[in-house]
């Protein structure tokens, strides 16, 4: 198969999709049903809901047996996404494929509704006419997710909720001269967490941190899940010295969890503390600079282990 090109708006499709709030959903009941539709009204063995990022094909719903991670540059979504219109082709084992882009609501071309099938096959306009009836629902699916400012599963604000608030906190900080703090944290070993003891146990400890920090912080405080096991917190009117001290807090309750061994796994995390400069700073560099205070102490550790 000849490799998908790149879209001209590589960068802003990109941009819109990790802002969208699709990548972090493990699951959606709504996708699960498009593709169990898809799969009996056609007639196939495999119907899936795919994104596609910057490397590979990420299987979001699948009714069929789906292959596993797919690279970009070989797969037919690549191809789809560069289309307006559905995309039906075949090659030698794939000898039957049928795939609706995925759009968000600002027009970035983020994914596919598709068909595969093993066996030479005919689709009509009417074919076409139901699967874009069944894309529109996925559609629909992904602009309702993409409005939603609250993480599923742990109660949090997510990545959008978070933009969408962070500029808000920040002209009021302004406004009334107050500091304003950004916490940076990410869960140490979580992969280990998930290889060893599951996903269901992932979960756990990934809800098990938005408590510690829900108890740990002020209600003024803003609190989110950034994505995967990235997490962040906006210190209303703390300057980084105060943020400090709440973060030393917060470590000292999740070592008081790990006491009680709820769970065969411990809750881990490295943080990393910026302040908002007023006069300098603006938002993107904030946001690295928390990022890499982050990661020097996630480094550190691992050098300690």
């Amino acid at each position: 198969m000849k490799a998908p090109a790149t879209p001209e708006n590589e960068t802003e499709r990109l941009n819109s999709l990790r802002e969208s709030g699709l990548l972090e959903i493990d699951s959606s009941p709504a996708f699960d049903r498009l593709t169990r539709l898809a799969k009996r009204f056609f007639k196939v063995p495999l119907a899936m809901v795919n994104l596609i990022d910057e490397h590979s094909l990420i299987v979001k719903s699948a009714d069929g047996q789906a292959p596993g991670s797919v690279p970009r540059n070989i797969s037919f979504c690549g191809h789809t996404i560069l289309t307006a219109a559905p995309l039906v082709a075949g090659e030698p084992r794939v000898r039957f494929y049928a795939g609706f882009p995925l759009r968000l609501r600002d027009g970035a071309s983020v994914g596919s509704l598709c068909l595969i099938d093993y066996a030479p096959r005919e689709f009509s306009a009417a074919d076409l006419a139901v699967l874009g009836d069944l894309g529109a629902l996925a559609e629909d699916e992904f602009a309702a997710i993409s409005a939603a400012t609250t993480d599923e599963l742990t109660g949090l604000f997510n990545r959008r909720g978070f933009n969408q608030l962070v500029r808000f906190t920040l002209s009021v900080a302004r406004r009334r001269a107050e500091p304003l703090t950004l916490g940076w944290l990410d869960l140490d070993r979580f992969k280990e967490i998930n290889d060893r003891y599951g996903h269901e146990e992932g979960d756990k400890a990934l809800k098990a941190m938005a408590q510690l920090m829900r108890t740990s912080f002020r209600e003024a405080d803003l609190l989110v899940r950034f994505g995967g096991d990235e997490f962040a917190v906006l210190f209303a009117d703390t300057d980084e010295k105060g943020a400090w001290i709440a973060m030393q807090y917060l470590a000292e309750q999740v070592e008081n969890y790990n006491a009680r061994k709820l769970h065969p796994w411990s809750l881990l995390f490295s943080w990393g503390l910026s302040e908002f400069d007023h006069n300098g700073n603006d938002l993107q560099q904030w946001l690295k600079d928390a990022d890499e205070k982050m990661y020097a102490m996630k480094q550190q550790r691992h050098r300690a282990r």
